[in-house]
């Protein structure tokens, strides 16, 4: 078989969608198959729905570790990839595929340093997506104007912004719309705290910081769809099925959501509602990112440690069990929901495919990865909901509380071993416990503690929690409660008598 080329396709008779030629509109830093699954999707998509008529310019913002790698892969394919979305619609499998023809080619910021530098004059060249990761937005003093290229991302930023400054500064129109996609609170506006720390401590002139501030949007955003990648056990299959080697293929699942927040006339020149696509851009994304982060990845932690405890492997046969998806389903819709800003509908609808993407039939999304520092988890994505029910009704949640008595549970290790902390389940088989090493010493020194003793000690941790749990009226006495109830029978009873209330 041929490798994947617009020849390939030709010779085959495809007769989908691509786009083999367009103006170069925008550059992308990171090659990484979230990126390629998410935002060149949606970009190709208004190619061909909205007649966007862009090409992407990907850039890997990090030096070359083998070769080939991803990025010679795709200049291969002459930057086409074939991207499979696969998951569950009102519980119907879906398995869509579609070819991607909106990448043009892909760079590498340190050995293809001046082609990249050389974007910068190109007249058409529009919009900045980025996602270097969490630690990719950083402000680095020991960065270099002179660095060929500088080593943190925001300062390479800065030094493409300056060259675009160079040629076209006195024009307007010319700077840029700048999506970061990093997953960090106000990423755009860290993004741009990072590049004018760069430009000041450079002395790059009063001009072009001028021009950064006033020709350039910074937009923070939330991004939401889960990537698996590479398929590495189908890829042969897959290959045979399209008549041709992929070795760019991309997988993630079909939910799809993308927060912008900037002015609406971002509209005019990123046609997202023509394309019909799930963008939506706001001036304020926040409440959206609260509504992710308390009911999608809230339900994860206030139910997995449970789970896994009752027996439970897989996110996915979870939602087999009538018992522990009922508990989920309480947990948001009677607890969680009643806490947000957002409209009660637009609530309920996003809840409603969170049960679809647990369903996922092509994600064995494991419970023990989950668990993974589950301390700092259940801070951010479920105390606040727990702490908001209590304020809005006087009263204790019972699932929300109960999560807490399942995290015990989890963490009541049997101990260290050369190998890190662990717990047991049932008896039969040990588990290792993943977090700080602060918090599993904790638990190491208190695994003995009878429950009321333990219960007392880690709810008054205020260094996981930042502030005293204990001294919360009632919650003690009824975690405990649940704390004794898994002891004597175990977390699935727990679940069991929780839905019947």
């Amino acid at each position: 078989m041929n490798k994947l080329t617009y020849k390939t396709l030709e010779d085959l008779n495809y007769d989908g969608y691509v786009l083999k030629n367009a103006p170069e509109r925008v550059l992308q830093f990171g090659e990484g198959n979230f990126m390629r699954a998410f935002v060149d999707f949606f970009i190709d998509t208004m190619n061909e729905l909205a007649d966007f008529n862009s090409k992407v310019v990907l850039v890997q913002p990090i030096p070359k570790f083998s070769t080939p790698d991803i990025g010679d892969f795709i200049n291969e394919q002459e930057g086409l990839y074939t991207l499979y979305l696969r998951g569950s619609e009102n519980g119907k499998e879906v398995n869509k595929k579609r070819i991607i023809s909106c990448v043009s080619r892909c760079l590498n910021a340190y050995s293809d340093y001046d082609a990249v530098m050389e974007c910068a004059n190109n007249p058409d060249l529009r919009f900045i997506t980025c996602n270097t990761t969490e630690a990719g937005i950083i402000y680095d003093p020991s960065c270099n104007f002179t660095d060929k290229p500088a080593s943190s991302f925001p300062a390479k930023l800065t030094q493409f912004l300056y060259k675009r400054f160079e040629k076209f500064g006195k024009e307007a129109g010319k700077g840029f719309i700048i999506l970061s996609c990093e997953l960090i609170d106000n990423n755009g506006k860290e993004l741009e705290k990072c590049v004018l720390h760069h430009a000041k401590d450079w002395n790059l002139s009063e001009e072009f910081i001028h021009w950064i501030e006033t020709e350039n949007i910074f937009c923070s955003t939330l991004v939401d769809r889960i990537v698996t990648g590479y398929p590495r056990s189908d890829a042969d299959t897959l290959n045979k099925e399209n008549g041709y080697i992929d070795n760019a293929i991309d997988t993630g699942e079909i939910f799809g959501f993308w927060v912008i927040e900037g002015p609406q006339s971002i509209k005019d020149e990123f046609p997202c509602e023509k394309a019909n696509l799930p963008i939506l851009i706001t001036d304020d994304h926040k409440p959206y990112k609260q509504r992710k982060v308390r009911i999608l990845n809230g339900a994860h932690t206030s139910m997995v440690l449970g789970a896994y405890l009752a027996g439970q492997d897989i996110v996915r046969d979870c939602m087999k069990d009538d018992v522990i998806r009922n508990f989920m389903n309480k947990t948001i819709y009677e607890e969680i929901i009643p806490t947000l800003t957002l409209p009660k509908e637009e609530l309920e609808q996003f809840a409603s495919s969170v049960t679809d993407r647990f369903e996922n039939p092509f994600i064995d999304h494991a419970l023990l990865s989950i668990s993974l520092n589950s301390t700092a988890k259940w801070k951010a994505r479920v105390m606040p909901s727990l702490e908001g029910y209590i304020e809005k009704t006087g009263k204790i949640p019972a699932c929300l509380s109960a999560s807490f008595a399942f995290y015990l549970a989890f963490y009541k290790g049997t101990g260290f071993t050369s190998e890190g902390f662990f717990g047991n389940r049932n008896g039969k088989n040990n588990y290792k416990i993943s977090d700080d090493q602060d918090v599993l010493m904790f638990f190491d020194a208190h695994k003995n503690d009878d429950a009321k003793t333990y219960v007392h000690a880690v709810l008054n941790q205020t260094s996981f929690w930042g502030k005293d749990l204990s001294a919360i009226p009632e919650l003690e006495e009824v975690i405990l409660d649940d704390y004794k109830i898994i002891e004597e029978k175990g977390c699935y009873e727990l679940m069991k008598q929780l839905i019947t209330k």
